[in-house]
C-alpha cells in the first residue's frame, strides 16, 4: 500500500491546515460545516432516502446525512482510500452509530453499486481530485434512480488569488517569472485540481444526461495575518497526497536557488501583513 493512500486520513485532519492559526482552524471548521449543510439541504434528504457520500473521507457529509434518515434509510461511505474508510468505522463505533450504514472501497469512476439504486448521491471536494469529470457524472447518473439528486460541493483552483497579486512588483526579483509560472500551473488542462470551472462542469453534467442541473458560483473570502513560515506551508504543502507542491511545480520552470529565494522574498514581502484570499466555489445540484 502506498504511502499516500495510508497517510490520507492523516492529510485531512491535520497536514492540510498546518499554516494555520488555531483561530484559522477554528473558522475554517466553522466554514466546513456550513458546507456541509448546504449540501445536505441541496439534496432535499428524506427519511427513507438511500444516500451515497462519494470520496467520503472522514464521513463529513455521509454522518450529516444519517441524521436525516431513519431504519427505512440507508447512507454509503465511499472512497478509494482503506484508511479513510477506517477511520469513518471507528467513529460510528465510538459513537455507536447504529442507522443502517455500509462501506465502499472504490474510486468514483466506476462506483460499484447497481444502476439505480441511489436516491441521493453527495461529494464534497472530490472532482478537485479526479481528470476525468464526465466519466465521474456518467457513473453518479447511472446509480441514481430516476428524479435523484446529485449535491455537491467544489473549490474552483483556477480562480485562486495568485501570490503575486498579494505583492507590488517590487517586492520580489523575478516577479514576471514566477507570475507566468504560477498562471500556467493555475490554468493547466492536465491537472484535476484546474481543469474545469462553473462552465466545464456544467456541459459535463448535461452531457452525462442530467437535467435542471443548478450550478451556484460563489466568492470565498478569507483574511489571514502572515505568521513567520506560513509562506513555505503555502508553497510546500501538498493539495493532497501523492501530488506535486507549488514549489514542486516552481522546480519544474526554474533551479531551486531561484524557486528558494522566491519564496523567502515572498514571505519576507508579506510577514505581519494581512492579506485577503479569494477563490470561487460552486454548489451543484442536479437531477436524473
Amino acid at each position: 500500500m502506498s504511502d499516500a493512500t495510508l497517510n490520507w486520513s492523516k492529510w485531512l485532519l491535520k497536514t492540510r491546515f498546518n499554516y494555520m492559526t488555531e483561530e484559522q482552524k477554528q473558522q475554517t471548521l466553522k466554514w466546513l460545516l456550513s458546507v456541509r449543510d448546504a449540501v445536505l439541504y441541496n439534496a432535499n434528504l428524506k427519511k427513507s432516502d438511500t444516500i451515497i457520500d462519494l470520496g467520503t473521507g472522514t464521513g463529513l457529509l455521509g454522518f450529516g446525512a444519517l441524521d436525516f434518515i431513519d431504519n427505512s434509510g440507508k447512507v454509503f461511505f465511499l472512497d478509494k482510500f482503506e484508511d479513510c474508510l477506517n477511520a469513518c468505522r471507528e467513529f460510528a463505533k465510538k459513537n455507536k452509530i447504529t442507522k443502517p450504514h455500509d462501506f465502499i472501497l472504490s474510486d468514483c469512476n466506476n462506483i460499484k453499486l447497481p444502476a439505480n439504486s441511489i436516491d441521493k448521491a453527495l461529494m464534497r471536494s472530490v472532482l478537485v481530485h479526479i481528470l476525468d469529470k464526465k466519466q465521474v457524472f456518467l457513473e453518479i447518473y447511472k446509480i441514481l434512480k430516476p428524479g435523484g439528486i446529485y449535491s455537491a460541493f467544489e473549490p474552483i483552483i483556477k480562480s485562486n488569488t495568485r501570490c503575486w497579486e498579494l505583492v507590488p512588483k517590487d517586492a520580489l526579483s523575478d516577479y514576471n517569472d514566477f507570475k507566468q509560472a504560477e498562471d500556467e500551473c493555475l490554468n493547466s488542462n492536465t491537472d484535476p485540481l484546474t481543469n474545469f470551472d462553473e462552465t466545464t462542469l456544467s456541459q459535463d453534467l448535461d452531457s452525462a444526461g442530467f437535467s435542471n442541473g443548478i450550478i451556484d458560483k460563489q466568492i470565498v473570502e478569507s483574511n489571514y495575518i502572515i505568521k513567520p513560515n506560513m509562506v513555505k506551508s503555502w508553497l510546500c504543502t501538498p493539495p493532497s497526497p501523492g501530488t506535486k507542491t507549488m514549489k514542486e511545480k516552481f522546480l519544474t520552470y526554474f533551479d531551486e536557488p531561484k524557486v528558494d529565494n522566491y519564496i523567502s522574498e515572498l514571505q519576507q514581502a508579506l510577514e505581519n501583513k494581512t492579506v485577503s484570499i479569494k477563490s470561487n466555489v460552486v454548489y451543484i445540484k442536479a437531477i436524473k
